[in-house]
């Protein structure tokens, strides 16, 4: 019943399989559980006449051994044996009425029946057979609420005046079902006691058939409503996904008019913030939004399921879905697609912009490297004036000493021209001061390549 969690046999979770064999070949060892899960059973068996009261309930997962408790209370109370632990589904008959409850991912159902003759539908119902503080116990918030009658074959048909004092509007749609087994009349209205309504006339209808049709039209009635959760919160979105849109034409228009990097950054910084608004929006309808699809296709499958006929002057109930439930799923598929598509632009403007600020920065640094490349030629030049001036330097002070010891000689006795030997080594000292130097530089050189 529940496409994003399958239904759970009373025995799935409490029963363990002892790893066995078939003919001499290991089975796989959820086999056995597989095919009670494929094997639970999904409905009632009904007989008409027959009343119907059926409730939805939206709730956490967390509250499932609350509901577990609930339910062996109303056991208890009646005398009758309560459910496993972990059990997800569980039918029970209480004397009074009938109980089935299942437990599902995001919402529980409580069915209450009760097979006997009646005297005018929904006048008195099931649910007023359910006491009043176990009812007002139950955890979550009521989702769907729906009454179903199911008349004898041998009542009279009841004609359109009489179904429209039952269902208190002239909006009556009906058709025949399971290829003109059973007549099914609705008015999809929320009637006084809080409650929808649904009669049933029995044409030829089996214990099973009757079942299966009870269990198809009441899947329609919850799926239809969980179809529709995301609706209100998305139509709010509506106005907030055209302000984003207006936010990326103003964002995009002014990438034109960017002179410097900084209000490049200014403007990636202002789409980042756009992107991640319309993510997190995104994040927060995606799972609801999936979900709505696949309940909207379980609606349809199940109405398919029915087979309708139609009864001269009504609106068949597929015609009603297609008429107010597909516009409401075509919204969701709209602002989805509204969202993709905002998502799909600001990553495009965004990736455009990241690529002009890029190419951008790659001539600054394209500049700064020229700079650095005239700066280092400049200090080769001026390393080379500084070496030559250097030579000179050292050649100067060198002189100097060979002078001051010409000059030492000639006072100690030798024969010595002072001004002579002083000019024939001014040639000597500065190629050797120049060999010098240059040797000190290859070697330094030498040593940075090696540091490299």
């Amino acid at each position: 019943m529940n496409a994003l969690n399958p239904l759970s046999h009373p025995e799935t979770e409490t029963e363990t399989f002892e790893k066995s064999t078939l003919l001499g070949i290991p089975e796989y060892q959820d086999r056995q559980v597989l095919n009670i899960e494929l094997n639970a059973d999904v409905f009632e068996m009904l007989t008409a006449p027959a009343q119907v009261s059926h409730l939805v309930l939206l709730s956490d997962r967390q509250y499932v051994e609350q509901e577990r408790q609930l339910i062996a209370q109303l056991c208890e109370r009646y005398n009758v044996t309560p459910p496993h632990n972990n059990t997800n589904i569980f039918s029970v008959d209480l004397g009074v009425f009938n109980l089935r409850w299942e437990r599902h991912t995001e919402y529980s159902v409580y069915m209450f029946y009760q097979v006997g003759p009646f005297e005018t539908p929904f006048a008195q119902t099931v649910i007023s057979l359910v006491p009043e503080e176990w009812l007002a116990s139950l955890p979550g918030e009521l989702l769907s609420a729906t009454h179903i009658t199911l008349d004898d074959r041998s009542s009279a048909k009841r004609s359109l005046t009489e179904l429209a004092g039952l269902f208190v509007t002239d909006t009556i749609i009906g058709s025949k079902v399971a290829a003109g087994s059973a007549s099914v009349w609705s008015d999809n209205q929320i009637h006084d006691d809080g409650f929808g309504r649904i009669l049933i006339h029995d044409e030829t209808l089996r214990n099973r058939q009757a079942g299966r049709l009870v269990q198809r039209l009441l899947e329609i009635e919850t799926y239809r409503i969980l179809a529709m959760l995301p609706v209100p919160t998305i139509r709010q979105m509506i106005p907030q996904l055209a302000r984003f849109d207006q936010r990326l034409a103003a964002l995009t228009a002014s990438n034109e008019n960017q002179i410097s990097i900084e209000d490049e950054q200014q403007l990636l910084e202002g789409l980042t913030k756009l992107a991640s608004e319309i993510e997190q929006i995104s994040a927060q309808t995606s799972h609801r939004l999936n979900s709505s699809r696949v309940y909207y296709d379980i609606v349809k499958q199940r109405i398919t399921e029915l087979r309708e006929e139609r009864i001269e002057g009504l609106q068949m109930l597929q015609e009603f879905i297609e008429q107010h439930l597909s516009s409401a799923m075509g919204t969701c598929e709209l602002v989805h697609s509204k969202l993709e598509t905002l998502s799909l632009r600001v990553s495009r403007a965004s990736a455009l912009l990241r690529t002009r600020v890029d190419v951008s920065m790659e001539a600054q640094i394209r500049d700064l490297l020229k700079s650095m490349d005239r700066r280092a030629h400049m200090q080769l030049r001026l390393q080379e004036t500084v070496e030559g001036l250097s030579v000179v330097v050292l050649s100067y002070y060198l002189l100097g000493i060979v002078g001051y010891g010409l000059k030492a000689g000639k006072a100690a006795g030798m024969d010595v021209n002072v001004d002579l030997m002083t000019g024939i080594a001014i040639p000597v000292v500065v190629i050797g001061v120049f060999i010098v130097v240059r040797s000190l530089r290859r070697l330094v050189g030498e040593k940075a390549k090696q540091h490299k």
